[in-house]
């Protein structure tokens, strides 16, 4: 006699709560260290539009635009702000300049010591910034160079150096050579070949690198805090600052520069995207 009795139903596992934090445990990590980096960032932006009751704005009192109305209202804020502008400027204009010259010598050269300088390119990179500002005070006061402006602009150049070297190679080192060989076949002299097919390939890299300056310079405290003399930047003025009441001011001049990062960034993300194309 046959078995008519129709099959169980399958029926589907009900999800656990430990399978949905073992197939979720990525995604949580990864917002809370989203919140890590920008909680911080977030909280220089709240204080720009706050309005302290005494000097010190650490503490939320009233929502207001004062700040945003008189950005320099501050003594000695943007005296401080565009000191370390126009010293990132000259810093990242002569680090970016060499360092691409070196290296596209370093890449495209074979040389006696190449090894070596390969090696000796990442030392200022692991030197910690308190050996490196008091070696280089040392060594301006052994060659009795005032300490100033001028020392901080040497200062930012040596360490800018570094990171402009490495992140040209690393662009170099990733291009097709296939495209310069197709240009010289097609009759292009050697110049040409580097005008028309070599720089526009490395450009990005080298507004990369000239990027990463800029921010290195303008955001240095402990170098410049050894080589600058009676010369202040922006970061030297908010510690100082900070001993008696950081203005709002000082938070607008932040969001204002993320804004201006942020903004950047953008622009190099959908002009990347339009080169994808």
């Amino acid at each position: 006699m046959l078995d008519t009795t129709p099959p169980a139903a399958h029926k589907p596992n009900r999800p656990t709560v430990g399978r949905w934090i073992r197939d979720h445990l990525v995604v949580v990590f990864g917002i809370l260290a989203l919140l890590f980096m920008f909680a911080p960032i977030a909280n220089v932006v709240r204080f720009s539009f706050n309005k302290p009751e005494g000097k010190i704005n650490l503490i939320w009192n009233q929502f207001s635009l004062d700040a945003w109305k008189d950005p320099c209202g501050a003594s000695g804020l943007c005296d401080s702000l565009w000191t370390s502008i126009w010293i990132g400027v000259v810093a990242t204009a002569i680090a970016t300049g060499v360092g691409t010259l070196a290296a596209f010598g370093m890449s495209r050269h074979r040389f006696r010591g190449r090894g070596l300088a390969n090696v000796l390119v990442f030392l200022p990179m692991a030197t910690p910034e308190v050996v490196a500002g008091s070696s280089l005070l040392t060594l301006f006061l052994n060659l009795g160079v005032p300490l100033g402006a001028v020392t901080v602009v040497i200062a930012h150049v040596m360490f800018c150096l570094s990171f402009v070297i490495v992140t040209v190679k690393a662009r170099l080192a990733g291009m097709d050579p296939t495209l310069e060989q197709a240009a010289q076949d097609l009759y292009a002299d050697p110049t040409q070949t580097f005008w028309r097919v070599t720089f526009p390939l490395v450009l990005p890299g080298i507004v990369s690198a000239a990027m990463l300056s800029f921010s290195l310079s303008f955001d240095d405290f402990i170098i410049t805090n050894f080589n600058s003399g009676s010369t202040v930047t922006f970061p030297m003025y908010v510690w100082g600052a900070a001993q008696r009441g950081l203005a709002p001011q000082v938070n607008v001049v932040g969001t204002g520069m993320l804004v201006i990062a942020l903004t950047v960034v953008v622009i190099g993300r959908f002009v990347s995207s339009r080169r994808a194309r």
